[in-house]
């Protein structure tokens, strides 16, 4: 992401910024409300065109996007492998029966957020961070490269917040780039690089001490 500027109706969204994100990190994007974190979220993930400035992606590569945080999924009659089966949509349609290696792939998603035990729980009976996990593993069943999160704590107590924090680290461990939104930055735990948003712009950029985790070299985050 170069010089990206989002304005909407005169009001500058996003100004002049310059985000890299290497896979296999976990990213944090942090910010007050009003600051531009769900925008940029929305410009890395191909739902919003920039006004100015240029996005660049890996040719073939994968996104994976999960909104803030909601009640309704607990309302839907589905299980947790349910969901997750849902992110094979992209390869098979809602329609035809899913291969083996389509189960694999679910069962791979669900163990990588630490949810096997409950993969046959429906969604209704899930605590928060339970629910949310379900929804990063549904992410994975998409073979995401890169998984962006808005706002993932949103709502959450300090159990399902550290859950879903160590969810993140796992996900970042099989070489996905994971960015994710918050407005406290201690809710993501360890990251591997901070951008901070104030008006729009990036005030500040801070890549973490290496963890020997990273897939695809140093990240960097520049104002």
């Amino acid at each position: 992401m170069r010089e990206v500027t989002v304005a909407f109706d005169g009001h500058l969204a996003l100004r002049d910024v310059d985000l890299d994100v290497a896979g296999g990190e976990v990213h944090a994007i942090v910010g007050a409300n009003g600051s531009g974190k769900s925008t940029l979220i929305a410009v890395a993930a191909g739902l919003l065109s920039p006004t100015s400035g240029t996005v660049r992606r890996e040719p073939g590569i994968r996104v994976g996007l999960v909104p803030q945080t909601s009640n309704d999924g607990a309302r839907l009659p589905l299980t947790v492998a349910d969901l997750v089966a849902m992110g094979r949509w992209r390869e098979r349609g809602p329609f035809l029966p899913l291969r083996r290696s389509d189960r694999a792939r679910i069962a791979e998603a669900i163990e990588t957020v630490g949810l096997t035990p409950l993969a046959r729980r429906p969604l209704g009976l899930l605590s928060g961070g339970q629910r949310q996990r379900a929804h990063i593993a549904q992410a994975l069943a998409q073979e995401a490269d890169l998984l962006l999160l808005d706002e993932p704590m949103s709502g959450l107590d300090a159990a399902s917040r550290d859950a879903v924090a160590s969810a993140l680290a796992a996900v970042a461990r099989t070489g996905t780039a994971v960015v994710a939104v918050t407005h406290d930055l201690s809710e993501l735990g360890e990251v591997d690089a901070v951008c901070r948003l104030v008006d729009g712009r990036v005030v500040e950029s801070s890549p973490a001490a290496p963890r020997g985790r990273g897939h695809g070299g140093a990240a960097t985050v520049r104002a």
